[in-house]
């Protein structure tokens, strides 16, 4: 591994040999318009992957220096893209590329992830639980409700410093912190677009609000109750061998409470805004070159951004204080999906080509013989996928395999759907990385004291327990007779 002096020159000529790679692997149709995906071959995938690739290992392989220079790491990549298509195909397709994306995709979605995290931020739950199987089990299965409804990010920031507090006396906690994010950081979020960023990605793309709990109410419903049984079995066996601690009777008892109760009317209106943009269709647009964008869109991102300047507004400041509150995270969110929306460019005009563009090969792989679609392959290639990379540009990538029309794939495809949808947001659980939230929980553990499983520990906890529950969601739900 190059050292940290060494890492910029070493990115530096990577982009160079990549940018080199990507304009030899277009056939000489550079005065085509737009993006043509049958004159691409796969190097052009090469910035996507590397920027996938990067977010997966950097802050494994080289943390000081990935904290530091992340987001100019993902600006390479970006820049690396949008140069090359400029390069074979014009600078008007990358331009018009470059505002597709940004304007049609990454800024509504980063207005949602960010009026949740900075709302979610604000409420603070006061009081102590006695922590129990019972009440361990309780917190889970309402942090996995709340998940859909408030964000996995939303409710794992909620509800991960109220269980740490709960926990922290008892010897053997960390399984409470593994099945947290199993549950709230990632299956409970399955149920509508707010819920989790693949989901909201499909949302933009057409999807209606609330097909995902019309359809996927029975995959996750059979995880999350498996899960949350399988929780408290464990919970109540490490239970019996732990040391009852000495507790001071004289205190008075704490009782729950929550403070920012103004953040929770803001919650309130941002799945209004949410549900009011899908319902009103005025049929105008604003035309922006490479991009129409519907004024109902546009609406919903200004209020997003109103709900989430209030709540910063008037929430006082003690309370996001007591939360830990910092900006670090979504900031990096906001970075380096920016460069993942841009490098994915290239892949979604290939995959658009079709059989006539170079994926036709991942086509065959989740099409069967007869030309239906294959579901179990579109659930696990996206699950893994997603595991170890990042769920939200993987469900994008399979969507468009799948067709990319939202109405097909909702009514004579809703089982594809429903395959690429679940792989999305459960295998995000399979790893720290599958998932915003999951390292987000790990490094709040880990600062307070608990002794959380590194990378592969984790992965050990969850290839043992959820890929055979994976296994039987394939033959209950996902297997055709």
């Amino acid at each position: 591994m190059p050292s940290p002096a060494r890492m910029p020159k070493t990115v530096a000529t990577l982009a160079a040999a990549t940018l080199a790679l990507l304009i030899g692997a277009t056939l000489p149709a550079s005065a085509a318009e737009g993006i043509d995906g049958t004159t691409m071959a796969w190097p052009w995938a090469l910035p996507f992957v590397g920027i996938l690739l990067s977010i997966a290992t950097g802050p494994l392989l080289f943390p000081k220096f990935w904290h530091a220079h992340y987001g100019k790491i993902a600006a390479v990549w970006a820049i690396v893209t949008l140069a090359a298509i400029a390069l074979a195909f014009g600078v008007a397709p990358a331009f018009e590329s470059f505002n597709h994306a940004m304007l049609l995709e990454y800024v509504s979605f980063i207005m949602l992830l960010f009026a949740l995290y900075t709302v979610a931020g604000g409420i603070v739950v006061t009081g102590q639980i006695r922590a129990t199987p019972w009440s361990n089990t309780a917190m889970l299965a309402v942090g996995a409700v709340a998940a859909s409804f408030i964000g996995t990010t939303g409710a794992s920031m909620i509800l991960i410093r109220p269980m740490i507090r709960a926990n922290d006396e008892r010897p053997y906690n960390v399984h409470v912190f593994v099945f947290f994010i199993f549950l709230v950081s990632n299956i409970g979020g399955s149920l509508t677009p707010l819920g989790d960023p693949p989901l909201f990605v499909g949302f933009l793309r057409g999807v209606d609000f609330f097909w995902t709990m019309q359809n996927m109410l029975p995959e996750t419903a059979f995880l999350v109750v498996i899960l949350l049984a399988l929780f408290f079995a464990v919970d109540c066996w490490f239970w019996r061998r732990e040391p009852r601690p000495v507790r001071d009777d004289t205190a008075p008892p704490q009782s729950l409470g929550l403070r920012g109760i103004v953040n929770v009317v803001l919650l309130a209106a941002i799945i209004a805004a949410v549900l009011a943009a899908a319902a009103w269709r005025p049929g105008v647009t604003l035309h922006v070159p490479g991009a129409d964008l519907a004024l109902e869109n546009v609406v919903r991102d200004i209020a997003l951004l109103v709900i989430a300047l209030l709540s910063l507004v008037l929430t006082p400041t003690e309370h996001r204080d007591h939360n830990a509150f910092t900006w670090e995270p979504i900031a990096e969110v906001a970075k380096l999906f920016a460069a993942i929306f841009i490098c994915v460019i290239p892949v979604l005009a290939m995959l658009n080509a079709g059989r006539a563009g170079p994926f036709a090969w991942l086509l065959q792989a989740v099409t069967a013989a007869n030309g239906t679609p294959h579901e179990i392959a579109y659930f696990w290639l996206t699950g893994i996928l997603s595991a170890f990379l990042d769920n939200a540009p993987t469900y994008l990538v399979f969507f468009e395999l799948a067709g990319g029309n939202a109405q097909t794939l909702m009514t004579d495809l809703a089982l594809t759907l429903a395959a690429i949808s679940s792989g999305a947001v459960f295998m995000g659980a399979l790893s720290y990385i599958g998932n915003a939230p999951n390292f987000m929980v790990y490094a709040i553990a880990v600062e307070r004291g608990i002794r959380m499983p590194s990378f592969f520990g984790y992965m050990a906890w969850s290839f043992l327990i959820l890929l055979p529950l994976f296994g039987l969601l394939t033959l209950f739900f996902f297997t055709v007779s």
